[in-house]
């Protein structure tokens, strides 16, 4: 018992760790996690999960995944999708069925494999995963077209490629096998059908009881985590591995009867699942043995990845998409990403000893094959999206942007200096009339509310990776604070300071639930926009070695804001009582509110 407690420490700190090197170092974080677990595992032998754990492993391993795939189908909603249904639709049908048959021909051919492994192994290999996808979506911040192609596919097929294995060793063993009859495969493909109903069933309970108050708010996400491994266990007991297809219909159930509780359901899946990813990530690597890792090196296995990566994923997605509205850069961006994750890993070990069990001595090597597909493709796609998608133009911008949360004079003003730097910003506002110094400035716009559910499809965030709540009403801009601060986290969530005369007493709210304070505990709206109306200037003074940091200090008047520090990096640095005092450094650019020089100054 001590030991299982010391390797679940382990394994957890590790992942853990392995999340926070990869922010330190903006490595992807898979490629840390594998390296990390690599190194803890075969290189120095400190733990071998497999062997540690015994029985506990493979249902560990299962529920989490059953639970990875549960959060990334509830971000599966069909108005994300307008406009781009048919080439999804084509590359989660076509695409897998395309993927299969020639990836089982190069398994046969190339690796060497018999048919019966090389048709296992082909499904297998299909899918893209959300443990790997994800997470590299969000460092590449891709475009919205691409990157829904990319996700959609990643969740959707995942427990296809588990599914289509299971279908290729129950018709293999009816073909070979004089023992296993055909309604052996009809049972698979009813038990397949059942766990989707099971998965829509569950959905609807979850959603039904949401809406109507019947399970409370505390009680909400402990209830959907029980659920989601209901549903998984439940399906799985009917047919092995279909417990991943019950999940995901589920999601998706959920996520499209647009039930208002559901974000906070999405923010809770999303912390478990970056826990349950860096720990399954280091358990699976953790446990890889040394014969494997060399085994990778074989010639055959060399030349089947490289097969894999540069001629069957980028066929299979051209001949997809033949006739589609995706432009030739997105299809050779989706024809290039396709890493392998712990779908891949799970089932292949699952199989390899069923198939070993069955005769398929050649199956020993399924779990080398699938590794070295894995890390191959984790390292070359991870490496290499940001700096195709920049090429390729479907990046935004790598300069970080700016939300501005309420329009008025102060926020379309620096909203426009901020633009003036080639810093992506955009300034929402539920009210049209307030809206008319955005649009007279020619400043990026949205007429919506921030807080409505909407504008998550109608305003895509990605670029933006500062918000900034800078309305008259310091309770709103609380609220907005506390809705977006799972996604932003309060570093990068900016608000005014409250106002005292204001009327909304809010001197007692929790720091919890609100934003970093903006600028100084005395700067409020009125106080900004009066030094508008003033005739104060944003100034923009560049530090150098010969006029340094102090030097600026010393030239600021008393009445002067210091706004924004942007370093020579591009990265933005808000002025705020709540954070140490910022030094500028040579090429940094200070940007402050500053009190216009009298006329007749010489200057």
């Amino acid at each position: 018992m001590d030991n299982i407690l010391m390797v679940l420490m382990l394994i957890g700190a590790l992942g853990v760790f392995s999340q926070w090197l990869a922010w330190r170092t903006r490595m992807p974080a898979i490629v840390v996690m594998s390296i990390i677990g690599l190194i803890a595992g075969p290189v120095l032998g400190l733990m071998d999960p497999q062997d540690d754990l015994g029985d506990l492993f493979r249902p560990l391993i299962s529920i989490a995944v059953g639970i990875i795939l549960f959060e990334g189908s509830l971000n599966l909603d069909f108005r994300e999708i307008r406009g781009m249904r048919k080439p999804v639709f084509r590359i989660v049908t076509i695409g897998p069925l395309l993927a299969w048959i020639s990836g089982s021909l190069a398994a046969h051919y190339v690796a060497g494999l018999s048919w019966a492994v090389a048709f296992v192994i082909g499904g297998i290999f299909i899918v893209t995963g959300p443990t790997v996808i994800l997470p590299l979506l969000r460092q590449a911040k891709l475009k919205p077209r691409v990157a829904a192609v990319l996700k959609w596919e990643g969740v959707i097929v995942d427990p296809f490629g588990a599914l289509i294995a299971v279908f290729s060793f129950e018709f293999i063993q009816f073909l070979t096998t004089e023992s296993v009859e055909f309604s052996a495969v009809i049972m698979f493909l009813l038990a397949s059908v059942v766990a989707a109903i099971i998965g829509v069933i569950f959905g609807y309970i979850i959603g039904w009881s949401f809406e109507r108050g019947a399970v409370p708010e505390f009680l909400k996400s402990p209830v959907v985590l029980v659920t989601v491994i209901t549903a998984f266990v439940v399906s799985d007991m009917i047919m092995h591995e279909t417990g991943l297809l019950a999940v995901t219909v589920m999601g998706m159930t959920i996520a499209n009867m647009h039930i208002s509780s559901i974000n906070d359901m999405r923010h809770f899946k999303e912390n478990i699942s970056i826990l349950l990813i860096s720990v399954i990530f280091i358990m699976l690597t953790a446990s890889l043995e040394r014969d494997v890792l060399l085994s990778i090196f074989d010639t055959d296995i060399l030349m089947f990845i490289l097969l894999m990566l540069f001629v069957i994923r980028p066929l299979t997605i051209f001949v997809s998409t033949i006739g589609t509205n995706l432009e030739f850069r997105e299809r050779l961006l989706v024809g290039w990403i396709a890493p392998r994750g712990i779908v891949a890993l799970t089932v292949s070990a699952y199989f390899a000893s069923i198939l070993i069990d069955a005769g398929y001595a050649d199956a020993h090597i399924m779990t080398s094959l699938t590794f070295g597909l894995v890390f191959s493709t984790v390292l070359a796609h991870g490496f290499s999206i940001g700096w195709l998608s920049r090429k390729l133009g479907l990046s935004m911008d790598d300069k970080p942007g700016v939300i501005f949360v309420g329009s008025n004079k102060f926020s379309t003003s620096f909203a426009q200096v901020l633009q003036g730097l080639n810093i992506p910003v955009i300034i929402t506002d539920a009210s049209s009339s307030r809206l008319t110094h955005a649009k007279q400035a020619g400043v990026p716009h949205e007429h919506e509310e921030i807080l409505s559910e909407q504008m998550e499809y109608q305003l895509d965030m990605t670029p933006y990776d500062f918000m900034l709540s800078v309305t008259e009403y310091d309770s709103y801009n609380t609220l907005v604070s506390s809705t977006f601060k799972p996604e932003y986290g309060k570093e990068k969530l900016y608000q005014l300071p409250l106002q005292a005369d204001a009327g909304d007493s809010l001197s007692s709210v929790s720091h919890h639930i609100s934003g970093t304070v903006l600028f100084s505990d005395d700067v409020t709206w009125t106080i900004l926009n009066e030094k508008i109306n003033d005739g104060f200037v944003f100034k923009k003074t560049l530090i150098t070695k010969e006029y340094t940091y102090n030097d600026f200090l010393d030239d600021c008047d008393a009445e002067d804001i210091l706004l924004v520090m942007m370093r020579q990096s591009g990265m933005l640095d808000f002025y705020s009582p709540e954070k140490q005092i910022l030094i500028g450094e040579p090429g940094d650019l200070v940007i402050s509110l500053a009190k216009p020089k009298p006329q007749n100054d010489s200057e």
